[in-house]
Parts: C-alpha cells; sequence; structure tokens
C-alpha cells in the first residue's frame, strides 16, 4: 500500500492494518522528510486520544493529515503507534 499526496509518497508498506476503512502504516514506512508534529489532539472513545502530523511536500502544506495512537486502548492495540491518513492523501495498492 502506498500514501500519495501532492504526487509524492508519503509511506509504502506491504503491512497496513485497516480499521475503519483508514490503512494504518507502520512508523518506519514514513517518508518522515514529508512529517511535521501538530498541536492537535482529538480523542476516540474506542481508540483513545489520537496525535496527528501535518504534511508538507514541495512548498504545501497539509494541516493534520495524518493521525497516530501513541497509546491505544487494548482494543486498538493493533494500530498503536501507526499513522493514518484523509484530508485527501490518496491510498493505492
Amino acid at each position: 500500500m502506498k500514501a500519495i499526496w501532492n504526487g509524492k509518497v508519503l509511506a509504502e508498506s506491504d503491512h497496513t492494518v485497516v480499521v475503519e476503512n483508514n490503512h494504518y502504516f507502520p512508523v518506519d514506512s514514513l517518508n518522515k522528510d514529508f512529517f511535521k508534529e501538530s498541536a492537535l489532539q482529538t480523542t476516540c472513545p474506542w481508540k483513545g486520544v489520537a496525535s496527528y502530523y501535518t504534511i508538507e511536500v514541495d512548498g504545501s502544506e497539509n494541516k493534520d493529515a495524518a493521525w497516530y495512537y501513541p497509546e491505544t486502548s487494548s482494543a486498538a492495540k493493533p494500530i498503536e503507534g501507526m499513522v493514518a491518513f484523509w484530508k485527501g492523501v490518496i491510498i493505492e495498492d
């Protein structure tokens, strides 16, 4: 699987985990040059507190377009620390 935005591959892995129709990528599959920490945090009732990354590619910014759960509830352990995308990021084989 690949996560693509603005023509660049943000992440690529054969080992994503799908939860609620979102592919969660292992952190070591990210091209870290495109990611910067965001101050945003949200809470999911069954997964826990999510943190976000803003994506920057070729001078364009996609604010809070990736999220991850640094620590999950016991029900969501398979995605702990893994990264998912939205806001126009394309996920493809």
